[in-house]
């Protein structure tokens, strides 16, 4: 397998690139709707809320975490998540600006 050779694109492809894949499982779109319907930090237990057993939502969470879309915090046994507004701000400003983008000349292909 080859190297993804990252150092050759921009941050803001690399930036991109990494927000895809995280949006790219189902199972971590369903957890950043439900902490959005919550709207406050989760302490309890994703895995009734998701369907998934606690090893694969642990994993997740942790991307989701890496990448700065969510935070947590320990209290006590658990760990409390919710959404980081100040990195989910910039991310929807980063990908509205590549998702915005149009199409000017229809004369081509």
């Amino acid at each position: 397998m080859g190297l993804a050779k990252t150092e050759m694109f921009t941050d803001e492809q690399n930036e991109i690139s990494l927000f895809a894949k995280v949006f790219g499982h189902p199972a971590r779109v369903a957890i950043l709707q439900y902490l959005f319907e919550l709207d406050s930090c989760i302490c309890g237990d994703l895995v009734n809320e998701i369907g998934l057993a606690q090893p694969t939502i642990s994993q997740h969470l942790k991307e989701l975490k890496q990448l700065g879309l969510i935070k947590g915090n320990v209290e006590g046994t658990s760990v409390c998540y919710c959404i980081d507004k100040d990195n989910w701000s910039s991310m929807k400003n980063i990908m509205i600006k590549f998702l915005d983008q149009d199409i000017t000349n229809t004369d081509c292909c």
